[in-house]
């Protein structure tokens, strides 16, 4: 194997315009009094205000904190950029149909004064690689997503060989090919246009951090800012990402199983250029897809590998060297000879307990809502999440889609939801 260069520059981000400021300053002029405060201002906590704001039967005051307003450390920008409907439980599949509707929408939905915001759709496809072993679980997988009308296609060694002849067969049984509604996008884009219409519809962003929780006869009554404020609230929603456990047990709530793991997305080029390729996940757990005129990749822990709670960006360049190279090269004879040209860490909130999302009311705090633990996958649920909550708080429940098997409860009684497609 040849490699063509000899070092991971650091990438602090690989999509474009992803170090942009806010295009609207947070304000500090307010009222200390809102009907909803929402901790975390990422892409779920901003898709809550917009769509919040956007309910029809809401006409109330939003307010979101956000402790970093340039985003440059958060994990919306430092999130590799993909939605897919490949999962296995029905929950998840229809949550991405809905984030993939949307975002083909998305221009004139979050339209502000004639500008259209533009995400840079491209539905490339996930192809997910089966050996033997894991031959079962991939048809058991593929039944229910086209159960739901998902476009996957099962493909044997021959149909993935004539379809992508230059993947390497070797320890494969099948694939799992998404032909449309799946692929990546720019995570920056989405949060900046969730944000823009949510300010344009009246939320105020407000640049501080939640510090503590007040608490009164069996509700949620304010919060408490960095800033020695205080904020009066009828709706606290948690979408505090990595810190979400931190600002759980503000509320009195110790045991929320969600924690801060880092993950590395290195950047190389190839000389030669694959026809067709989508976002690959091989047995190995290794993914590996197009962006621009090079190609990203990554791996997460195995169950058996270390996966400390961790905070820090810093990136591991072995891991590519010793690890992801060799497998790259393996699955794809082509990537023997590559440059790499950059890296960059950010963070999943990964949820220990299945590595499912947590949403909704806390059952003895019901006006704390939960938007968290999404393990990845929570730029594509998006959507469906500000949709979900902004409904609780006004409909009093699920309307459009129920998500009540996500909630805090099955934390509590012990009843894990398995997700088999956890990336």
């Amino acid at each position: 194997m040849t490699l063509l260069g000899n070092r991971l520059s650091p990438c602090p981000l690989l999509l474009s315009g992803a170090m942009t400021p806010p295009t609207t300053p947070p304000s500090r002029a307010f009222s200390n009094s809102f009907d909803v405060v929402i901790a975390g201002g990422g892409v779920i906590g901003s898709a809550v205000a917009y769509f919040l704001a956007a309910h029809p039967n809401f006409d109330g005051r939003i307010c979101v904190v956000e402790r970093d307003p340039s985003y440059q450390n958060g994990a919306t920008g430092r999130s590799a950029g993909s939605i897919r409907q490949q999962f296995s439980t029905i929950e998840n599949i229809r949550m991405s149909q809905f984030g993939i509707t949307f975002l083909k929408t998305l221009g004139k939905t979050l339209e502000v004064d004639g500008e259209r915001p533009d995400v840079q759709l491209h539905e490339g496809g996930y192809l997910f690689l089966a050996s033997e072993a894991g031959l079962e679980t991939l048809h058991a997988n593929h039944a229910a997503q086209t159960a739901e009308g998902a476009p996957v296609i099962l493909l044997d060694r021959e149909g993935l060989a004539a379809r992508f002849p230059w993947l390497n067969l070797e320890g494969l049984a099948a694939g799992c090919f998404g032909t449309a509604e799946e692929g990546w996008f720019d995570p920056f884009a989405l949060l900046q246009a969730f944000r823009r219409k949510a300010v344009a519809l009246g939320v105020t962003y407000l640049a501080d951090e939640v510090v503590g929780i007040v608490r009164r006869n069996g509700k949620v009554t304010g919060v408490t800012l960095g800033a020695d404020e205080r904020l009066d609230c009828g709706w606290l929603v948690n979408a505090s990402g990595i810190r979400a456990r931190d600002v759980a047990r503000m509320a009195g709530i110790d045991n929320l199983p969600v924690h801060p793991r880092k993950r590395q997305v290195f950047v190389f080029d190839c000389r030669e250029r694959l026809s067709g390729c989508p976002l690959i996940i091989d047995p190995s757990g290794l993914y590996v897809r197009p962006e621009g005129n090079g190609y990203i990749c990554g791996i997460s822990p195995g169950p058996d590998e270390p996966d400390p709670d961790c905070d820090d960006l810093e990136v591991d360049h072995s891991l590519f060297e010793e690890r992801l190279w060799p497998l790259l090269a393996a699955r794809v004879p082509a990537f023997e000879s590559i440059k790499p040209t950059g890296a960059w860490a950010g963070h999943y909130d990964l949820n220990s307990f299945d590595a499912n999302a947590v949403l909704g009311p806390h059952p003895d705090l019901p006006n704390f809502l939960f938007a968290n633990g999404f393990s990845g996958h929570g730029l594509q649920q998006s959507p469906a999440v500000g949709r979900a909550l902004a409904e609780v708080i006004v409909d009093g429940g699920y309307s459009s889609l129920d998500l009540s098997r996500f909630g805090y409860e099955r934390i509590a009684a012990q009843r894990p939801i398995a997700e088999k497609n956890v990336v």
